[in-house]
């Protein structure tokens, strides 16, 4: 191992700022071309004629294609690179969702949130394994934590857009706001995409702000995490339990992120929020307290070497503010503290998880297993705003949703609390 002119911290902030600031821009753009048929909703609906069932199946079916494109998206990077396969995952997500323009049926809402879901299978469990080309394990939670802010601030960016385009953009070239919504939110995809091919390079050898110490050492750190991991092939992953444990907490976890992610803005409006604009705002207000709590989550778990209780206390906290915010929805004020508790305790707890995965995962085993971890828990995208939608047509409230998440939630607590501690 070479000696380093520069201390490892000072090498791993290098690294950082070279990758983080555009895959976080990616994020941004890829959660709100997933997320902001929430917004749209709130027109979309009216002018379709779509019951709120049909809008949580369409909302939903993204993970189907999401589930069926993952692993294999996943290992096509491992084997092509990172650099040209984001990059064809954005662009062609872009066109699909600006393609939401020309939705006119259920089935056609249904078909192109199904090809979108199949166009961005791949993205994150791509970074997330592309992080472990570069960053050893003990450094992960905080890094991955930066690079999942891009949740909430595509939520604190995304509410206030959203709800400015879908005020002052009705009838403009005789589109309507929701319309114009998918087109304008597409492009910064799409530019991204672009950007990617220019800035990203696959692994440590091909960076040439690097130097030959510099790598050496980053090789040398990779190497002895390595030989700690479980590598066996892809076709072994069924079989160990491990991953099928880290599926189910993943898919309890996710059934309250997307039910927050799809239906925030309903939620909002519901409590006698009527403009679209003012729904936007509102709604940075929760993702804004989760920007926070997710920054200091992180940080703390990886000063503390912990997992286990950090994981499982925010998603408590996240179940909690769910209850709490159907039984104040009479009172703004305190349902506007209880989305941001809940939504502050679902989002923050996601960075730290995949600190879980991939401390035991390597080789081949890694991308595939993170994938099939990842497309096993989104079901739960599927699931949950359908279940929410369904609820609603059938109760005329979203109460008894909000109850189910936040059961999945506490669920998801408790199963963390029963892995090893060694493990976590």
């Amino acid at each position: 191992m070479h000696t380093l002119p520069l201390n490892e911290n000072a090498l791993y902030n290098k690294v950082a700022w070279r990758l983080l600031p555009v895959l976080f821009l990616c994020y941004v753009a890829s959660y709100l071309d997933r997320v902001n048929v929430g917004f749209a909703k709130l027109q979309m609906l009216n002018d379709l004629k779509f019951s709120e069932t049909v809008y949580g199946l369409g909302a939903g079916i993204f993970f189907i294609g999401y589930f069926i494109f993952e692993i294999p998206s996943n290992l096509a990077l491992h084997k092509i690179g990172a650099r040209l396969w984001i990059a064809r995952i954005m662009i062609t997500w872009a066109l699909l969702s600006a393609a939401m323009v020309w939705v006119t049926t259920p089935l056609s809402f249904y078909c192109v949130r199904f090809l979108l879901g199949a166009a961005e299978a791949g993205f994150f469990p791509g970074v997330i394994l592309y992080l472990t080309y570069w960053f050893p394990a003990h450094r992960r939670g905080k890094i991955t934590a930066l690079f999942m802010t891009g949740v909430p601030i595509s939520g604190v960016i995304g509410g206030p857009l959203s709800g400015w385009i879908g005020s002052n953009m009705p009838g403009i070239y005789g589109l309507a706001g929701w319309q114009w919504m998918f087109i304008l939110e597409a492009l910064p995809s799409l530019l991204l995409g672009i950007l990617v091919i220019i800035v990203l390079k696959d692994g440590i050898n091909s960076a040439p702000w690097l130097n030959q110490a510099e790598k050496d050492f980053l090789h040398a750190q990779i190497k002895q995490e390595e030989q700690a991991k479980t590598t066996h092939s892809a076709q072994h992953l069924l079989g160990n339990p491990k991953v099928w444990l880290m599926a189910v907490i993943y898919f309890c976890f996710v059934m309250g992120l997307y039910g927050v992610s799809f239906w925030l803005p309903s939620i909002i409006h519901n409590l006698g929020v009527d403009n679209a604009a003012d729904v936007g705002w509102l709604s940075a207000i929760p993702y804004g307290a989760a920007s926070i709590a997710m920054i200091l989550l992180g940080h703390s778990a990886d000063k503390r070497q912990e997992r286990r209780w950090h994981l499982a206390i925010p998603a408590v906290l996240g179940g909690l503010g769910l209850i709490l915010s159907a039984l104040w929805a009479h009172h703004t004020l305190w349902a506007m503290l209880a989305l941001s508790l809940a939504t502050a305790g679902i989002i923050s707890i996601l960075p730290l998880f995949w600190s879980l995965p991939t401390a035991i995962l390597g080789g081949v085993a890694a991308a595939a297993g993170i994938a099939l971890i990842n497309s096993l828990g989104n079901l739960a995208g599927f699931l949950s705003p359908y279940l929410v939608g369904w609820l609603k047509d059938t109760t005329a409230s979203t109460d008894s949703g909000l109850f189910v998440l936040a059961g999945f939630l506490l669920l998801g607590a408790g199963l963390v609390l029963s892995t090893p501690k060694q493990n976590t």
